[in-house]
């Protein structure tokens, strides 16, 4: 009676050891930073998405001759909306992806637009579309700090899945490696619309 009571008590303070230093409460606070910096991420492609629609209606007037580039943003805008971003996004590595790709789409269209409009001095005195350009310049600038944070925060989560021992509670209760933005992907961000709101 006295060995089992104190195999149980060995077993429970082994068990109390073993959870201490696990690494579960870190993987939970480590996701949850992932989590908020994902949707810090989500935010700031949303504002781009619904600046979009009032900075193409402002400059169509400006820009018969150019439909096409006009078209391209819009059918962007769509593909973007399309796709469900959603905090379950960045646990499916191809959904990822296939989102990353499409607001690659949306900036190289986005930047065939600002080239375009640098043809059409006249909009320079459009007070509508050059507070929406400020706008979207500010929000690409957002985006890129919301981009990194969320890189970080990865590397962070990633870096600590993989290590002994917890990487063995992470096995144990389904955390794997999270998506990250790639060098592709940075450069799409580096290379998006450089507003320039004089517009000569």
């Amino acid at each position: 009676m006295i060995f089992k009571k104190v195999l149980l008590t060995a077993q429970i303070l082994f068990l109390i050891s073993f959870t201490s230093s696990c690494g579960y409460n870190t993987i939970q606070v480590m996701d949850e930073e992932v989590n908020a910096s994902w949707s810090e991420v989500l935010n700031q492609y949303k504002r781009r998405s619904d600046l979009i629609p009032n900075l193409v209606k402002s400059v169509k007037g400006y820009m018969k001759q150019e439909k096409d580039v006009l078209i391209r943003v819009t059918e962007a805008r769509s593909r973007v909306g399309s796709i469900q971003a959603s905090p379950e996004l960045i646990k499916d590595e191809a959904a990822f992806n296939k989102f990353q790709q499409a607001q690659g789409e949306l900036s190289g269209a986005l930047q065939r637009l600002m080239v375009v409009m640098e043809n059409y001095p006249q909009l320079k005195s459009d007070q509508t579309v050059t507070n929406l350009m400020a706008q979207l310049e500010g929000t690409e600038n957002r985006i890129t700090v919301a981009r990194r944070r969320y890189i970080e925060s990865v590397k962070n989560y990633n870096i600590t899945v993989r290590q002994f021992p917890v990487n063995l509670t992470a096995m144990m209760f389904g955390y794997d490696k999270k998506p990250n933005f790639t060098v592709e992907n940075e450069q799409e961000i580096q290379d998006a619309p450089n507003v320039d709101l004089n517009l000569e």
